[in-house]
């Protein structure tokens, strides 16, 4: 985690893997590079939509997304979903849980060729936390009536079932305008980095050499065309547990290191969360997230 993008701009220059924004020159902190690997599964499902970056966002330092909930009406305030460790004003702290804070960060909307569009602004953090799951969400200012009238554009649907091992599936980042294809290749019952430990974590397969900036990236299903995860880490070191070297722990506390392995945290228990008009509300029934 915590991998300053001009290191990832290095890392780019020496391997030729691309070229990067000026941005990522200049920008100090990134927060929970991934970046790259992990066992191939045998079977890949063909891809049933075209997914591109329609409805991702730039951050200055990260990558995100507008998304709905399934029973969200077109009237609603649209939210934007990012890292956890993507907020502006600094990591969350192990157990801390942010509701409602102000916020008027600004958000650069990309269409389907990640050509930049429009900017949507935050009127406040909806949610926020690095604790069992590593995510941010922004109530913007906008309706999502709004955002598709002005730019033809319409947010990505999160997913509200849990995801299935062996999906093909796409990380989209708005923030380098690129994306990565591989499969779902297994669970991980507790993610651990640092202080903070995530719950029934994503594992990619190997394909998805993601990059510092791609934090906070919708993973897309490619047969649903749905947002079944965000994006966050990588063991870019092979290190045990320490930041920016994530370790799996299992249900009996066998500790596995996958150096080059890269995660993300499933996003199906979202939905749950909220209520009409996408509020907030996490004393509902089924509500998993953290509480403050």
């Amino acid at each position: 985690m915590n991998k300053p993008l001009l290191a990832a701009l290095a890392t780019l220059v020496i391997t030729g893997a691309g070229m990067a924004p000026a941005a990522a020159a200049t920008a100090t902190t990134e927060s929970a590079a991934a970046k790259a690997a992990a066992p191939v599964t045998k079977a890949a499902a063909p891809s049933v939509k075209a997914v591109n970056f329609a409805g991702t966002v730039s951050l200055s330092n990260c990558s995100g997304s507008v998304i709905r909930l399934p029973n969200s009406a077109d009237s609603d305030p649209a939210l934007v979903m990012t890292n956890g460790h993507c907020l502006e004003t600094g990591f969350p702290e192990p157990g801390q849980v942010i509701v409602g804070q102000s916020s008027s960060r600004t958000f650069g909307l990309l269409n389907s060729s990640a050509t930049r569009v429009g900017t949507l602004r935050a009127s406040k953090v909806v949610y926020s936390t690095m604790t069992d799951t590593d995510v941010t969400l922004y109530q913007l200012t906008t309706t999502y009536a709004q955002i598709k009238s002005s730019y033809g554009i319409s947010a990505l649907t999160l997913q509200d079932t849990h995801p299935v091992a062996g999906s093909a599936i796409t990380v989209v980042s708005g923030y380098w305008k690129r994306t990565y294809a591989c499969n779902i290749d297994g669970f991980v019952y507790r993610l651990k980095e640092g202080d903070w430990t995530w719950k029934d974590s994503l594992r990619y397969t190997s394909a998805c050499q993601t990059i510092g900036g791609t934090s906070g990236s919708p993973v897309i299903d490619n047969s649903t065309g749905k947002v079944v995860a965000v994006n966050n880490t990588g063991n870019e070191d092979g290190e045990r547990c320490t930041e920016n070297n994530p370790c799996e722990v299992d249900a009996n506390g066998n500790v596995t290191v996958r150096e080059g392995i890269n995660y993300a945290e499933e996003t199906y228990n979202i939905p749950a969360c909220f209520t009409t008009g996408n509020k907030l509300d996490l004393t509902l029934s089924g509500c998993t997230l953290p509480k403050p």
